[in-house]
């Protein structure tokens, strides 16, 4: 026989004695009775063995002595026993990987959700909001420079000064609807001041180019309006905003009430009966870089918006 052959044999040999004395630890373990009474002085180990060897000899296995003296050697060294893991950080770690299966599922869809959340979050709050602020002290730049360039009137320019002022000290606190609010109001002020229409009386068929109202806190009175409307330079009516002096309200119209005096009121229903047709219809005209229109009649310039 070879050397490599006799190496494994002996190998097979001392695998095969440690498997026999584990099985000898195992069945001592399951007498513990019998281990009490006999593991406690050399006499009784060796009525232990005895009773070991005729156990194996019973069940037709052939164990020799030195393997079950190794068997109880080890059980008293605690050879062969698990021994559990002192707990630690580690350990924990351990644990809960290995029953990862039970939880990864639900913390896979809970992550899934907060992101989902998130996205939304950032897409309808956080994102617009950024834009705003990146972009709102350039709107504002412009609209100052662009009311500058065709007010004509420094009292203009000054109010339109006041509202690039606020706009950035609100940005500046971080405040960005104010912010936003005040640049709106920078932005319309600068559409309204490059504005240019006159200001005709309606007289189509069948609609009113006058009326007269009862003030609310004066039953005894009159107030007296032309309907208007503004038509630019294309001859096409625009809608302009126009402060109801009822309600404060300022609202988009293209046709409202321009209060007049009552002559001149009268003036233009008589014009209007005479054949049906108003010659004198244009009564005012808003030119570019100005806020307000110049009159031709007779009026104080608040209005309606509903009659």
């Amino acid at each position: 026989m070879t050397d490599q052959s006799s190496n494994a044999a002996t190998s097979n040999a001392t695998l095969e004695d440690l498997m026999v004395a584990m099985d000898v630890v195992d069945t001592l373990r399951h007498s513990d009775a019998m281990v009490a009474r006999e593991l406690d002085d050399t006499g009784r180990r060796q009525r232990l063995l005895e009773r070991l060897r005729t156990m194996y000899q019973e069940q037709g296995i052939e164990v020799s002595d030195a393997v079950l003296k190794e068997g109880i050697d080890a059980l008293e060294q605690e050879r062969f026993q698990y021994q559990a893991v002192a707990p630690s950080w580690r350990t924990r770690l351990a644990h809960i990987w290995v029953s990862r299966a039970r939880w990864s599922k639900p913390l896979l869809f809970l992550m899934i959700t907060a992101v989902a959340f998130y996205a939304f979050y950032f897409a309808k709050e956080v994102w617009p909001q950024q834009q705003l602020r990146a972009k709102l002290p350039n709107e504002i730049d412009r609209n100052i420079a662009g009311i500058i360039a065709v007010a004509k009137s420094p009292a203009i320019v000054e109010q339109a000064t006041a509202l690039a002022a606020r706009s950035r000290s609100e940005l500046d606190q971080d405040n960005l609807s104010a912010a936003e609010q005040a640049n709106i109001e920078l932005t319309r002020l600068q559409a309204q001041l490059n504005q240019s229409y006159q200001i005709r009386v309606v007289a189509r068929p069948n609609e009113n180019s006058g009326i007269w109202r009862q003030p609310p806190n004066n039953p005894t009175g009159k107030n007296y309006y032309l309907i208007v409307e503004a038509i630019d330079k294309n001859n096409r009516v625009v809608a302009i905003d126009v402060l109801n002096e009822e309600n404060n309200k300022r609202v988009n119209r293209k046709s409202w009430g321009l209060r007049v005096s009552e002559t001149t009121f009268y003036e233009v229903a008589a014009d209007k009966r005479d054949d049906g047709i108003i010659q004198a219809n244009v009564v005012g005209e808003k030119l570019i870089g100005y806020l307000e229109p110049r009159f031709s009649v007779q009026t104080t310039g608040a209005t309606i918006t509903d009659w």
